[in-house]
C-alpha cells in the first residue's frame, strides 16, 4: 500500500506490536530482539501521533510514528485506554 509512513515501518499495522531491534533508529544494534508492546499514544507537536512501545524483556521505551495504513480502531483503543482505566477512583469527582 502507498500510505504515508509505510516505507520504514517498525510495527505491525494490525496489532501495533514491534520488535526491539534498534538502539537508535535504524541501527539494528539491539541485542534484545524481544517483542515491544504498544502501551500508549503520544501526540507530537503539530498533531502527529506516535505509538509508545515498551520492550517485554528489558523494559526499554521507544516512540514511533504511526503509518497511514495502521488499524484505526486499534489506534483509538490505545489512545482512549487511560480513560477506561483512570489512575484514581471515579467517585473521587463526586467529592469536588
Amino acid at each position: 500500500m502507498d500510505a504515508p509512513g509505510t516505507a520504514h515501518r517498525n510495527h505491525c499495522p494490525t496489532c501495533l506490536w514491534s520488535r526491539h531491534l534498534d538502539n537508535t533508529p535504524g541501527d539494528r544494534g539491539a541485542d534484545c530482539g524481544a517483542g515491544m508492546a504498544p502501551i500508549a499514544i503520544q501526540v507530537r507537536s503539530g498533531g502527529e501521533w506516535a505509538i509508545v512501545h515498551r520492550c517485554n524483556a528489558c523494559g526499554a521505551l521507544d516512540a514511533n510514528r504511526i503509518a497511514g495504513d495502521d488499524n484505526p480502531l486499534t489506534l483509538m483503543r490505545l489512545a482512549v485506554a487511560p480513560l477506561a482505566q483512570p489512575p484514581f477512583p471515579l467517585d473521587w469527582f463526586a467529592t469536588l
